[in-house]
């Protein structure tokens, strides 16, 4: 991750061309206009990753700009970083100073916290890890009250746990998360927040079955299985399903059915191109869907999946890329039509925007 350009004197401006790009992208479906959700102007970010710069026998914490891996940024700080994470920072850099079983051929450091306090350290090394690093990692991870993983060719040691878990408020519920080491999470938890309301008020309460696609660890998929009869998720990642089965568990969220199928394979088993083994048992023609929610990456839906989504009355989608946000809705335009519209600033100071649009059937 490059360093954003760090400006808050900017960050209404900004924000202010955001929404006009947006606006301009929706203009030939006619959009109303978007509502928009701002960023904490600092200490928004939960999670960061650093490389570590050797300079006269110190290292430092060192991000990049883009397109130059040459000349590094050193950094005693992170001010768009959550305070957890600045508090941890420069503890520790003391630490690896102090002690060799920790700072050997140590190249990387991330961290992942939440709003609710928790706190998880990754180490990368260009070595195996042994008792010693063991030792002191477990002394570390006590002293800076967080869980650590290292991480070297072939290993990887975890202290504590290997997630972090965060707790999120929607129309008036705390529901909990369990973020894994190394999986996706949505990285401003205050916009995060803002997002589930969001679309828990877009899809509204409904008495018919919901087909959720790209769940991920269950982010959307708890609030809006209170709104619905059942849901049916998909998620092809095997770290994000167990998180998301675990999340489930965790917020006694019972009316859930995950299977672990990329959306392009489930596309295929509605249209009982072929069967699945991985949905044995489960009855998909027992699903009175209405509504299905996507939250696809960056390259949005394929032709295929997004051609699956117009068969409900209602889509609910949350994009990272508003291209290809825009490149769905051209093909679903002559039989939806573009009825809310938000813009989430996830990242400030940078040219990436989060928004979502609830689409209707005509």
């Amino acid at each position: 991750m490059s360093a954003p350009q760090f400006d808050p004197a900017a960050y209404l401006a900004q924000l202010e061309e955001k929404k006009n790009r947006l606006i301009a992208l929706l203009a030939p479906f006619a959009a109303p206009e978007p509502e928009v959700f701002d960023s904490p102007r600092e200490h928004y970010r939960l999670r960061a990753e650093f490389r570590l710069w050797r300079e006269n026998e110190e290292r430092f914490y060192a991000m990049f700009a883009a397109g130059d891996k040459h000349t590094p940024i050193l950094l005693d700080d992170f001010p768009i970083a959550s305070t957890r994470i600045n508090d941890l920072m420069p503890r520790l850099k003391a630490a690896w100073q102090l002690s060799s079983a920790l700072s050997f051929k140590l190249f990387q450091a991330e961290f992942l916290t939440t709003l609710a306090g928790d706190g998880l350290i990754t180490l990368c090394y260009h070595r195996p890890l042994d008792e010693h690093w063991q030792a002191a990692a477990q002394q570390l991870a006590t002293e800076l009250g967080v869980s650590l993983v290292g991480r070297s060719r072939g290993q990887r040691l975890v202290i504590g746990r290997d997630y972090v878990v965060e707790e999120l408020d929607v129309a008036g519920r705390t529901f909990s998360y369990r973020q894994p080491e190394g999986a996706f999470t949505q990285p401003n938890g205050a916009v995060n927040e803002k997002m589930l309301n969001w679309a828990f008020d877009a899809l509204g309460e409904r008495q018919d079955d919901l087909l959720e696609l790209y769940c991920g660890n269950g982010n959307f998929t708890l609030p809006l299985a209170t709104r619905v009869r059942k849901v049916l998720a998909t998620e092809i990642s095997k770290s994000s399903v167990n998180a998301a089965l675990a999340n489930l568990a965790d917020n006694n969220v019972d009316n859930v059915t995950l299977v672990r199928l990329s959306a392009e394979e489930l596309t295929e088993a509605l249209n009982e191109v072929r069967p699945f083994r991985r949905l044995q048992g489960i009855d998909l023609k027992s699903y009175q869907f209405g509504s299905v929610f996507v939250d696809p990456p960056r390259a949005g839906m394929d032709p295929d999946t997004c051609e699956l989504t117009r068969r409900f009355e209602r889509i609910l989608y949350i994009s990272c890329n508003p291209e290809t946000l825009a490149a769905n809705i051209a093909q679903l335009h002559d039989s939806h039509r573009v009825t809310r519209c938000a813009l989430f600033d996830q990242f400030p100071y940078t040219h990436h925007m989060e928004s979502g649009v609830l689409l209707e059937r005509r």
